[in-house]
């Protein structure tokens, strides 16, 4: 157990403290006083206070008050204890219902007209998701993740205008560029698609696995993985590929071979500029299943006062108690009547 405002015990015991001091200077003033006043002399007192039944009266009194004062600091110091909140430790582990998205860029030169808008896409498909776990990988002669998966949506947005305003400086090698110009030849899609398949993380793990390719599909160098056998690998991850072609209609050669190799994965082929095509991405991936993710056990501290109020309620009640006990009539005085009674009693003045 540990506590969260630990100072408030020390507050505590100093107003107990300071109720003894009080306590005590009070008894000694009443004392005082009491000393001050002319004294009946009563004689024969000793045979009253040998008494049992006096005796006892006694002993009980001293009991109650001495309860009395322990139950009273007891409180006291309890009080002071669920005043400083205590704490315990918990162990969550958080459970995430979800699918994974892949988002995959093409950035060489001859998309870089068409960027700008895919980007806008994504933005959009942001804006229809919700829970899914999102990343972004970008390629050209070689590919660069630009955040992993996450379903952090503010950080994903931010990221995103971050990459949409770098194609502002496309003269000036973009930051978030750097690293995708590391080999030989420009726009590699099936390396840049098997590169964007193995960012999925909890292979073990049976989950919905989907990439959003864009590309216009226009190979300038040898790459080591063609497209088909790209989305071959793909499949065989059990990963979905969703096309988004921003030449569709005008090439029909390499719209085809992008269509179906989407089409393989038992994805889709979509026109970037489809009215229709963020809600037709949104409404394919939504169609599978969505399976829980456990994340990472975190351990957490929760306020956990019950048992010391309860205490301190004990306390309090039996305290309440006591001092009911002390303040009723008490069976000193009824002792007096076991007192012998004879002629030598006397009271002298």
């Amino acid at each position: 157990m540990t506590l969260n405002t630990w100072w408030l015990i020390l507050v505590a015991v100093g107003v107990l403290v300071t109720a003894l001091v009080v306590g005590v200077l009070l008894g000694l003033r009443a004392r005082d006083r009491e000393d001050a006043r002319p004294a009946a002399l009563v004689s024969r007192a000793e045979r009253l206070r040998a008494l049992p039944a006096f005796r006892a009266s006694v002993h009980r009194r001293m009991a109650l008050l001495s309860g009395i004062l322990a139950l009273g600091a007891v409180a006291v110091l309890l009080g002071g204890v669920v005043a400083a909140r205590p704490m315990s430790a918990k162990t969550i582990q958080p459970v995430n219902t979800s699918r994974d998205i892949m988002l995959c860029l093409d950035v060489s030169g001859s998309m870089s007209d068409v960027d700008v808008e895919v980007l806008e896409v994504f933005l959009d498909l942001l804006e229809g998701f919700e829970g899914e776990r999102i990343g972004l990988t970008i390629f050209n002669s070689s590919p660069v993740q630009v955040f992993p998966l996450t379903d952090d949506y503010p950080f994903i947005e931010q990221q995103l205008q971050n990459v949409r305003r770098s194609f502002d400086y496309v003269d000036e090698t973009p930051e978030h560029w750097v690293g995708t110009l590391n080999g030989p030849g420009a726009s590699l899609i099936g390396d840049g698609l098997a590169a964007c398949t193995m960012r999925f993380d909890h292979l073990d793990d049976e989950r919905s696995r989907s990439v959003i390719l864009a590309t216009d599909n226009e190979l300038a160098g040898a790459s080591i993985l063609t497209l088909d056998e790209a989305a071959g690998y793909a499949k065989s991850k059990d990963v979905r590929v969703y096309a988004l072609n921003p030449v569709q209609g005008k090439d029909a050669e390499v719209s085809a071979e992008l269509s179906n190799a989407a089409l393989s994965t038992g994805g889709q082929s979509y026109a970037l500029r489809d009215t229709t095509t963020v809600g037709d991405i949104i409404t394919e991936i939504q169609k599978q299943e969505a399976t829980a993710l456990k994340g990472q056990a975190q351990v957490i501290r929760v306020d956990s006062p019950d048992l010391w109020i309860a205490l301190t309620l004990v306390a309090v009640l039996g305290f309440l108690l006591l001092l009911a006990g002390a303040l009723a009539p008490g069976r000193i005085g009824s002792a007096r009547s076991d007192a012998p009674k004879g002629r030598g009693e006397r009271v002298r003045r």
